[in-house]
């Protein structure tokens, strides 16, 4: 197994190509027309003499509707054309008349839809921001559309696909989008005994010093001293935690600091809570949150955002064994409260306290942690839908408007404090687990605000960082939700 996680640097290959390669004449470059629906002047012209052909396959000229463009007008001259072995001369392009959805994923289908070669993308309409903001969604829509996770084997050799020439102003930051999630999906989907702890800590540690900044690893007695609470919470397994602490940007007292926190639960047995084995099969995903941070903020960095910015990654794995935190036990955690373990299946919440904890301890002007905390927010939300808390109204309206107008939505739950009391414990300062069986990301977010300065400003998103079937764009297995909305709300961020 040869590299199961795509080049961290900022270089990584995506299936995008400036110009044809030296000796490649430029007219083997098809083009891909965009074409509005039921423009039927634009559809005429482009079709031609084949029109009657495809519209008898299908084509009728409908949003999200495509077809091949053959080259020769008559079935007798393409047949002359294969006899000849011009096989180039088969296709003068291909049609897509634009999705009905906005947003990169609905053309994540060209991905599978265009034979292999070089594209290029033609129309619709003049240049100007709506047409840049068209090619943009389907640059990325075709790249999300073309990531595959394989290891091993033949599989694992790239598919011979399509690609595209990179239009002349595309926005670097599309490029830089596509990598963030390629490489946010690879640690996602890698499997539990490849990524552990310490190979995680060491992928963010690369990826992070690779953009310039400043790493340092906290393991073995140092991190169970600063973080005691999450130290419990890995203590299970022979793969010892590991705290991740990245910082980027000159602290100079007029540039907005961002600090993110992400839950690295390389693999969740439940501990002794064990869950059934159901529920353990996708749990190599439990890390999603901290993919999530570190994917934004090797986003951030690549686009040079003028930001000062932190991240902590809480490294563990939650497994059954002698030495593993039981039910009922007391933790201690960095800020001197006291938990009651009453489920050790919710583990999450005890890594995120205590690096909550230490983040705001440097004042940032926006904490924000994101994890896979609770089957209560699918419950409520689904799949594709984030749970979005936070403590300041302002923030959470940026956060959910960037989502609309990226595509890339959040959904905001309240901070209910009348379900606090929920948390109480008879003999520490507050339990893990809530007495009452509802409102489950409630509690887990108000479990999590314990932890939180008042006045800090704190966003936490509950995520669930997974595809469970394959959709245009979203290729079945990891995904990288709120990334894009993340992005968008804090590249240009000025809140100083």
């Amino acid at each position: 197994m040869s590299n199961p996680v795509s080049d961290p640097a900022p270089g990584a290959v995506l299936p995008l190509v400036a110009t044809p390669a030296p000796g490649q004449a430029a007219d083997s470059v098809l083009p891909l027309y965009l074409v509005a629906p039921g423009d039927k002047a634009a559809i005429e012209r482009l079709c031609g003499a084949a029109l009657p052909f495809l519209r008898a396959q299908g084509f009728e000229g409908k949003a999200g509707d495509f077809t091949l463009l053959p080259e020769f007008s008559s079935l007798a001259g393409q047949k002359a054309a294969q006899a000849q072995d011009r096989k180039e001369e088969g296709l003068r392009g291909a049609l897509l008349c634009l999705p009905a959805k906005g947003g990169p994923y609905p053309f994540g289908s060209l991905a599978q839809l265009l034979p292999p070669g070089l594209w290029r993308l033609e129309g619709p309409g003049a240049a100007g921001p709506e047409q840049a903001g068209l090619q943009a969604d389907a640059v990325l829509g075709f790249c999300l559309g073309r990531y595959r996770y394989r290891l091993g084997g033949e599989d694992a050799k790239p598919e011979p696909g399509p690609r595209l020439v990179r239009p002349q102003d595309l926005s670097a930051e599309t490029e830089i989008l596509a990598r963030a999630i390629w490489f946010g999906r690879d640690l996602v989907n890698m499997p539990a005994n490849l990524l552990g702890p310490a190979e995680l800590a060491e992928a963010a540690a690369l990826a992070l010093k690779a953009r310039g900044a400043e790493v340092e690893w906290v393991t073995g007695d140092a991190l169970a001293v600063a973080y005691p609470c999450l130290a419990a919470a890995g203590a299970g397994s022979d793969r010892a935690p590991v705290v991740i602490v990245g910082k980027w940007g000159v602290d100079d007292g007029r540039r907005p600091k961002l600090s993110l926190v992400g839950k690295g639960v390389c693999f969740d047995t439940g501990g002794y809570d064990l869950k059934p084995a159901s529920a353990m099969l996708r749990m190599k995903k439990d890390m999603g949150g901290a993919a999530l941070v570190l994917a934004l903020a090797c986003a951030l960095i690549e686009a040079g955002a003028e930001l000062v910015l932190e991240i902590r990654l809480g490294c563990i794995e939650n497994s059954v064994s002698g030495h593993a935190m039981r039910p009922s036990d007391v933790v201690q955690t960095r800020k001197g409260l006291t938990v009651e373990i009453g489920n050790t299946d919710a583990e999450g919440r005890l890594v995120l306290c205590d690096l909550l904890t230490a983040a705001a301890e440097s004042e940032p002007d926006i904490l924000l942690d994101a994890s896979t905390l609770t089957g209560a927010a699918r419950v409520a939300l689904g799949p594709d839908l984030p749970a979005l808390f936070a403590n300041d109204d302002t923030t959470a309206d940026r956060l959910t408007q960037a989502g609309r107008e990226v595509h890339d939505p959040m959904w905001r739950l309240p901070l209910w404090d009348e379900y606090e009391s929920w948390l109480d414990s008879d003999i520490a300062d507050c339990c893990n687990l809530s007495s009452q069986p509802m409102a489950g990301a409630i509690t887990a977010a108000l479990f999590l605000q314990k932890f939180v300065p008042p006045g800090q400003k704190w966003v936490h998103i509950d995520t669930y960082s997974w595809s469970d079937t394959a959709r245009p764009g979203r290729p079945k297995g990891a995904e990288i939700l709120a990334l894009r909305a993340l992005f968008k709300a804090f590249s240009r961020y000025q809140d100083r």
